[in-house]
Order: structure tokens, then C-alpha cells, then sequence
């Protein structure tokens, strides 16, 4: 009779469990619901990203543009009632453009004169005034310039042709496979004595649409003028090359300026229960110089933004403090982000999670997570146990990168996390002067702004230990 008692006490405790840990789940469907409803019939990330676009279009780091970027979305957080909002300050390279870019095919056998459409590569020098015209040739790696090397490359100018492999539907990877030659080909070519470098834009897609993006150079070798060409006019002098020595113009009179003073714009909301715990949400606030930046990364910045908003509508009351960091010049220098770690270290600040949104306001489609190796598994099991909550909306959980610029925050041991909307059509965008309004889905991007809240709702709510 004790042995059938004690098992049926058992049971009910057994039972009294799972309907409490069902009821809370329940809760918690509840109020992701509520959060979503919020964010898709009265979400302010458009409305933020329109206005963005508008008065601060082409905002890299320590230009006019980036400056009236941190004056309006401060100006924003300030109306928002947060707990505080604040400016931190970031010493930043200012890489300026210059006249608009040539680069020509001359006296083509095959052709004649044919001007190629072209941008500049971010950091790149410029050829000087008259330009230079030269031999081209086409490789495909940096690996094919050694083997070429000083008899092969010198007085010439080096024309990197390695597509984005399309067979990887995973458009990242694809990118990650095919810009070491838009970040280091200069400094390779340069080495064997180039005279310039142009490189195939780093997009899937065949059009007439440059890409521009960061460049580098190393110290033991001479820079030369960096120039993207589009990815059509790409297989148009490969195709000529095929058939006949080619000779190219270009001109570019790009260059760095001394450096110049910005911030990151940062705003939060203090927790009730345990403020020390930080829960970040941000994107980049610079863009490259050619467009309204809106995919790159003013919708990254949008949502962060809104998030904060939408978990104020809905009344939830922060357990951790819930925070929206806006960084300074992730695109030529990533001196917003290691400058926040920095500040945030030297505090003694520890942050539970941050979330990145970097990859535009496409269709949600999970989280990537990531963390330092000693403590990843515990903790993505415990993020991973609440994938049924998100399963609901069409979203994953997975093992992954998190972002450029809260990447410094890893030895914090908090975990690391990104966004991940849909990537097919993000390339198309990338660095490019169609990174513009009209390019971004109303609703795709409030999508964005239910899916972080989600997470940090449940982040928020149970911590991670």
C-alpha cells in the first residue's frame, strides 16, 4: 500500500509539472502572439527607415551624412521614454570618395571604346588626376597572382574574375568564398608591382550594377587604386580577353582624409530584477556613400530601435536590461564595435546575450548562435530548448556566426547571437547604389522586428545560465 501511494504522489507531481511547464509555454505562445501583433499593425521601423534613408543617405563613418545619422536616431531613442540614452564617442577613418569613377576598355580589336560601370573600393587610393592605362589580366585567386608573380603581374593591371559560387544557397558562404580578392587583391597584386586592381562585384547576379565594399592594403607594399566593376561588364572583358590582349583606362580620385570624431547612439531600459545582465540588440548605423544604405544596415538599426518600442507597447516590464546599440563604422574599420567592447570591458559590464541584425530586412527565417567554445553548449542547448515557441512563425535555431560587431563581446562568455532573414536576394543590394527604400518590404522588415523581440522576450524571462 506505501510503495502504491508513494507512486501515485509521483504521479501527481509528475503530472502537476507538466501542467505547469504546459501552462507556462501556453503563456509564453501567448505573448510572442501579442508581440507580433504589435510589431505588424503598429511597428515603427519603416516609418524610422524612410525617414533614415532620407536625411542621412550615404553615411559612412565621419561624414556629414553619418553625422546627421546619430542626430536623428538619437533624436528618436530620446522620444521613446527609455531609461537612458546616451552617445559614445569613436575615432573613426573618413575614406571620401572623390569624382565618379572610369574605367574603359581602349581600342578593343573586337570592340573599340567601351566604358565598363564601376565604383571605387572603400579605403582604396585614387590613380591621380590624368589616371593610367594598362595591360589587363584576368585571374581568379590570390593564389593564381603567386604563381604569376613579378614576371606575370608587373606594370599591369590585375583583373580578379572569381564568382560567388551560386550553387551554395547559402548566399553567405558563397560571399565568404569570393571576397578575399575585394579585401586583399591589392595588396597581392601590389606586391609583384601592379598597377592597379579590378574586381568582379560580389553579387550572384549578372547586371550592370557595381558593388563597391572595404579594401586593404599592408604595410610592406606600395598601395595601388582599387575599382569594382560590374558583374555584366565582368564577363564582357573576360570574354574580350579570351580573344585578344586588352589594354584598360581607369581614373579614380578616392583617399583618405584625417581621421574624424563620430559615436555609436545607444539607448536602454534598466531591469528590474537583474540590471547587470545586459541583453543588446543593434546594427551598424554607417552605409557606404552610394545609397540610402536601407538593407546595409539601416534596417539592422530599425529593428533594434523597435524592439525596445514594441516590448514597451505590449507592457512588459525588463527582468535584465534590454539595450539598443547602434554602431559606428562597421563597414571600413569596425571601430564601433571594438570601441563599445572596449568601454564595456573596462566597466565590468556583462552581457547575457546580443543580437545582430546585419543580413536586411528580409523574411525572417531564424538565429544563428555562438559563443565562446567553454560555454557554447550549455548555453545553445537552452536557447535551442525554446525552438517550438519560434517554430511556430517558420524560424530555426542553429549553430553559427552572430555578427562583425558584437563579436568583440565573445570573452564576456554571454552568448552571441544573429539574425537571419532570408538571404537570396541580400547580394543583389549589397554596396550597391539600389540599396534604397524601394528595395525593402514593409512587412518583411516589421517581421524582423517580432522575431528579435520574441527572443529577447524569452531571453529576458529565464536568463541564460
Amino acid at each position: 500500500m506505501k510503495k502504491l501511494l508513494f507512486i501515485g504522489a509521483l504521479a501527481l507531481l509528475w503530472g502537476g509539472n507538466a501542467l505547469a511547464q504546459k501552462s507556462e509555454t501556453d503563456t509564453d505562445a501567448l505573448f510572442i502572439k501579442k508581440i507580433h501583433d504589435q510589431a505588424l499593425s503598429d511597428g515603427r521601423c519603416y516609418e524610422w527607415l524612410s525617414d533614415l534613408c532620407r536625411v542621412a543617405p550615404g553615411r559612412l563613418a565621419g561624414s556629414p551624412a553619418a553625422a546627421a545619422a546619430v542626430d536623428y536616431t538619437r533624436f528618436v531613442l530620446d522620444t521613446l521614454g527609455l531609461s537612458k540614452v546616451w552617445l559614445q564617442e569613436c575615432k573613426v577613418p573618413y575614406w571620401v570618395r572623390g569624382d565618379k569613377e572610369q574605367v574603359r576598355i581602349v581600342n578593343s580589336k573586337k570592340m573599340g571604346s567601351v566604358d565598363l560601370r564601376c565604383l571605387a573600393l572603400g579605403n582604396s587610393i585614387g590613380t591621380g588626376p590624368q589616371g593610367l592605362t594598362a595591360e589587363v589580366i584576368e585571374v581568379r585567386s590570390l593564389n593564381e597572382v603567386d604563381s604569376l608573380g613579378r614576371k606575370g603581374v608587373e606594370g599591369k593591371i590585375v583583373f580578379y574574375n572569381r564568382p560567388m559560387d551560386p550553387r551554395l544557397t547559402n548566399t553567405f558562404a558563397a560571399y565568404g568564398g569570393a571576397v578575399d580578392q575585394r579585401g586583399a587583391g591589392a595588396a597581392r597584386a601590389g606586391k609583384y608591382g601592379a598597377v592597379g586592381i579590378l574586381v568582379r562585384s560580389m553579387t550572384n547576379r549578372i547586371d550592370t550594377i557595381p558593388h563597391t565594399g572595404a579594401m586593404s592594403y599592408t604595410p610592406d607594399v606600395k598601395p595601388i587604386p582599387a575599382i569594382a566593376i560590374s558583374t555584366a561588364d565582368a564577363e564582357l572583358l573576360s570574354s574580350i580577353l579570351k580573344e585578344e590582349t586588352a589594354r584598360v583606362y581607369m581614373r579614380s580620385t578616392s583617399r583618405m582624409l584625417p581621421e574624424q570624431i563620430t559615436h555609436n547612439v545607444i539607448g536602454e531600459i534598466r531591469g528590474s530584477e537583474f540590471p547587470d545582465e545586459i541583453i543588446l540588440v543593434g546594427g551598424h548605423l554607417d552605409s557606404w556613400d552610394v545609397a540610402g544604405g536601407a538593407h546595409d544596415d539601416g534596417a539592422g538599426c530599425v529593428h533594434a530601435m523597435d524592439v525596445l518600442r514594441v516590448l514597451q507597447r505590449v507592457g512588459y516590464q525588463p527582468k535584465r536590461t534590454l539595450r539598443c546599440v547602434l554602431f559606428a563604422n562597421e563597414e571600413n574599420g569596425l571601430v564601433g564595435g571594438r570601441t563599445y567592447a572596449k568601454v564595456s570591458n573596462e566597466k565590468g559590464e556583462f552581457h547575457l546575450a546580443a543580437i545582430e541584425s546585419d543580413r536586411g530586412g528580409f523574411t525572417p527565417r531564424g538565429f544563428t548562435v555562438d559563443a565562446e567554445e567553454t560555454v557554447f553548449a550549455d548555453k545553445f542547448k537552452q536557447i535551442s530548448a525554446w525552438l517550438p515557441l519560434l517554430e511556430a512563425y517558420g524560424l530555426y535555431i542553429r549553430k553559427g556566426g552572430s555578427g562583425a560587431d558584437i563579436g568583440p563581446l565573445k570573452s564576456q562568455k554571454g552568448v552571441l547571437i544573429g539574425f537571419e532573414p532570408d538571404s537570396q536576394r541580400y547580394f543583389d543590394f549589397h554596396h550597391t547604389p539600389i540599396d534604397n527604400m524601394d528595395g525593402v518590404n514593409k512587412r518583411e522588415l516589421e517581421l524582423g522586428t517580432a522575431t528579435i523581440a520574441s527572443l529577447v522576450y524569452l531571453l529576458d524571462k529565464y536568463g541564460i545560465k
